[in-house]
């Protein structure tokens, strides 16, 4: 049933891809509670200075638009590299990718879960030769059209064990440029409490220790969807200077910084469905009842 829908998904036109997503995301406003009440929680937390309407909106369009990504993403990836690169309408930034292109010691792009990150993994590779870093999936027979769907144009992923975290330092070494996915809290002592919104969250310290290391320049970017199926808007952006501070709260601290600032250029694309401050400093917390 899986690959009947990720066939049924990529077969069809980006417009209609992106109804189906947003028909889909609507259900699960109504159907899947969990994620609702998820999504409604972070809103508000983040953004408590707005109304109450204004926060069921952006949470609503959330599930719509991460249901866009469900959809979309079997579309992309069997998408030739040419096709890929024609559904990008602007590049918001393409002087910091020129940078990054031509940097000596390598570059850190930063992708969080903020409008189609699957895109951006795919352009890159036809800008620069990079490697990136990838969670593999919990359902095993996913594994293989995903890591032949994200490396069809280009990119070579690595999986997030310390075989993979050498295969970044070699990238980087060699000035080539790396993708990490910015936002997701690590798993065990592998990060440090840091400010996001205003909120304690659990941040990795990766990317900052790679940056400080190797001297890399960290961009960070997002493909924004941009309405009725036209296609994407890319955004790219110099990573706050701190990234790279010998102090690793510092330095998580300016990452989550930067990160917030993308996502406030447009909300409703963020996964807000994902339990980001699950884990508080404090362990009798429990942030999401």
């Amino acid at each position: 049933l899986v690959h009947l829908l990720l066939g049924l998904f990529a077969r069809l036109p980006l417009p209609l891809n992106h109804l189906v997503g947003r028909l889909l995301g609507h259900l699960a406003w109504w159907l899947a509670r969990e994620s609702r009440r998820i999504s409604l929680i972070n809103v508000a937390r983040c953004f408590p200075d707005q109304p109450v309407q204004w926060q069921r909106r952006i949470a609503r369009q959330s599930l719509m638009e991460s249901a866009k990504t469900l959809t979309e993403t079997p579309r992309l990836w069997r998408l030739p590299a040419g096709k890929i690169e024609a559904l990008v309408s602007e590049v918001s930034g393409a002087e910091v990718l020129e940078a990054a292109r031509h940097h000596p010691t390598g570059a850190i792009f930063a992708s969080p879960h903020l409008g189609c990150w699957e895109l951006v993994g795919l352009y890159l590779p036809r800008h620069v030769e990079l490697t990136s870093l990838y969670r593999p999936p919990r359902y095993a027979p996913i594994d293989a059209p995903m890591r032949s769907g994200r490396e069809h144009t280009g990119a070579t992923l690595v999986p997030t064990d310390a075989g993979g975290v050498k295969a970044l330092k070699k990238a980087l070494h060699a000035g080539r440029s790396i993708g990490i996915l910015p936002d997701q809290a690590p798993k065990g002592a592998k990060g440090v409490f840091a400010p996001f919104f205003g909120i304690p969250a659990y941040t990795m310290v990766l990317l900052n220790r790679l940056a400080a290391q190797h001297q890399a320049l960290v961009v960070l970017c997002f493909a924004e969807r941009l309405g009725g199926g036209r296609g994407y808007r890319l955004h790219f952006v110099r990573a706050p200077e701190a990234v790279s501070d010998p102090d690793l709260v510092t330095a998580a601290t300016a990452l989550n910084a930067g990160v917030e600032a993308l996502i406030r250029r447009c909300p409703q694309q963020y996964a807000w469905s994902y339990k980001r401050f699950k884990r508080q400093p404090d362990e009798t917390v429990r942030f999401y009842r």
